[in-house]
């Protein structure tokens, strides 16, 4: 293995109530010989509200714009979301995942597969956002 071989890197989107599988996450990334940039690991929650959450979303949005592609794992947020829209501005492959507490629940998923947490379907209806995400593969495809 070449210790500086230049790898892809992943920016892995999930849920605070995946918070407990962080380390998982960034296991599967390595093992898909990609390089994970995982925000929960870099400032844990929001940095524990010591600065104001705009910041950490910005940090965020940074850590999106160097990465390669982004990884949406389990269920998606509102916040995940918002990722999910900004890669697709800056025109970054994206890949969707089940989660959970073992590497083996880790499954790719098909877009008609997604699930999306309560709090986006009260102001989202999950039928557009599925066409919203099928039109952005349509048109890298084309």
């Amino acid at each position: 293995m070449d210790r500086y071989e230049k790898k892809k890197v992943v920016y892995t989107a999930q849920s605070k109530h995946l918070f407990y599988a962080k380390m998982l996450i960034c296991k599967f990334v390595l093992e898909k010989d990609y390089i994970p940039l995982n925000p929960f690991n870099n400032w844990a929650y929001f940095l524990d509200d010591m600065v104001d959450r705009n910041i950490v979303a910005r940090a965020n949005n940074n850590l999106i714009m160097i990465s390669d592609e982004l990884w949406q794992f389990g269920p998606i947020a509102d916040g995940c979301l918002e990722e999910i829209r900004f890669a697709v501005k800056q025109n970054k492959n994206i890949r969707f995942f089940s989660a959970g507490k073992k590497s083996s629940d880790i499954k790719e998923l098909n877009i008609d597969e997604l699930v999306f947490e309560e709090e986006v379907l009260l102001t989202e209806n999950k039928e557009k956002l599925l066409e919203e995400i099928k039109k952005y593969y349509g048109e890298r495809m084309l």
